[in-house]
Parts: structure tokens; C-alpha cells; sequence
């Protein structure tokens, strides 16, 4: 698959805010002590099993993500706490196969002659909490690849999710893809209620990086270990 016309935009969080919403066996990563959640927008496109081509009206749509970050056995990698996208097909398959909570949404992305991504998003699924997005984010300055050990790379360099199956069950999604090149950016935010039926804030000034185009390559879901309990 490939993704562009991205942004992660982060907030802070208390660890304890952030944590109650994990289930066992998934561990919360701080950075300097805080915990940080995201809203992620971009394109999917070129969505297909390796060596078939795309689905005309399928294998392109809008995505936007709830996410945190997380490590399972020492491995870093992301919990998403809701996946939007504007695709019926995407939504039900990813809910049952990776079990991953898509929903389904109204979404538009549109590009400004200023280069600047104009993005709108209005969940609809149905049985779920109303959630909104509206952003306008345009890169500023150059495209560089994140240092290690920079709070850059600590939230992008992520190469696995993380999700957890009706009965507790914890798995982990391998995944692939070139390092980011990533920009500052310029971001407006005009409705965002994400995070309001978790109890996140997002309504502070956030972090925020833009990013290249990139392909990304996943592997099915497998199952991490137990974790016994007593």
C-alpha cells in the first residue's frame, strides 16, 4: 500500500489517562515521562495483497487514526485506540481480520494550490461515539529523516501494531516501509473531537510533523504470548 498526504499531530497525556484503556500485557511508552497521543490523517491508496493489483474503488481511501504508543515483550510499537476510514469494504474487513477498531466515517481530502492538505472527517458508524475532524496542514521548511533518540523518531519509528481480539487475546501486525522523511508543519484545527470519548484533550497546541509519500508492506496478525494473571 502507499500513504501520503499525512500528518501526526500529537498532544501529551497523563501516562494514567492514557494506560486504563490497555489491555493486559500491553505496556504504555513514555517519552520523558509523558505519555503522548495522536491523530494521524492521510491517503491509502494502492491497498492489495502482494503480487495482485489494485481494486479500482477499493483500494483507495481516506484513513485517520487515534493512536498511542505501546511495547508487547521489549517490542515498541502502536495501539490504536479507532481507525476512521471512508470505506465500507476496508472497515469490516480490518475489524475482523486484524482486529483493529475501523469505523466507518464521511471523509474529503483536498489539495490547496498553496500545497497546504485540507482535511475533513465525520464518523458514522453506527453504534459508536460521534467523532470529528478538521484540519488545514502544510509542510514548512525541509524533509529530513528523524536522528535516533529524537522525539521525531520515538513516534514515528514504529514497525508493528498492536490489537487485541474480543477475548483478550493480544496480536501483533509486522510492518514495513523506507525511514519517514518528515517536515515541520503549519497546522490549523478547526473541530476536533477525537479523543473525547476517551477523556483526551485535544484542544492544546500540538506537535506536529508532515510527511513524504511513503509504501508500506504489512503482514497478517499473530499472537503474542499470555500474559498470566493471577
Amino acid at each position: 500500500m502507499r500513504w501520503s498526504e499525512l500528518c501526526f499531530a500529537h498532544w501529551p497525556a497523563e501516562p494514567s489517562t492514557v494506560a486504563k484503556w490497555l489491555p493486559p500485557g500491553v505496556e504504555l511508552d513514555t517519552y520523558e515521562g509523558s505519555a503522548w497521543v495522536g491523530v494521524v490523517p492521510f491517503l491509502m491508496s494502492d491497498v492489495a495483497p502482494r503480487c495482485c493489483p489494485a481494486v479500482p474503488g477499493i483500494s483507495r481511501f481516506p484513513e485517520l487514526n487515534v493512536r498511542t504508543y505501546v511495547s508487547v515483550g521489549g517490542k515498541p510499537g502502536v495501539w490504536f485506540f479507532s481507525l476512521d476510514a471512508a470505506s465500507r469494504f476496508a472497515v469490516r474487513l480490518a475489524r475482523t481480520t486484524f482486529h483493529l477498531p475501523y469505523m466507518d466515517a464521511k471523509m474529503n481530502i483536498h489539495n490547496v494550490e498553496d500545497g497546504a492538505i485540507e482535511y475533513q472527517s465525520r464518523r458514522t458508524h453506527r453504534g459508536e461515539a460521534t467523532a470529528n475532524f478538521s484540519a488545514r496542514y502544510k509542510a514548512r521548511g525541509d524533509y529530513a529523516i528523524a536522528s535516533p533518540g529524537s522525539f521525531e523518531h520515538w513516534l514515528t519509528a514504529r514497525y508493528c501494531l498492536y490489537s487485541a481480539s474480543p477475548d483478550g487475546r493480544v496480536y501483533r501486525g509486522e510492518i514495513n516501509h523506507p525511514p519517514w522523511e518528515l517536515a515541520q508543519a503549519d497546522y490549523e484545527q478547526h473541530d476536533n473531537s477525537m479523543g473525547q470519548a476517551l477523556g483526551f484533550d485535544f484542544d492544546r497546541e500540538p506537535h506536529v510533523l508532515v510527511a513524504k509519500s511513503i509504501d508500506v508492506r504489512a503482514w497478517l496478525i499473530t499472537g503474542c504470548p499470555r500474559v498470566a494473571t493471577s
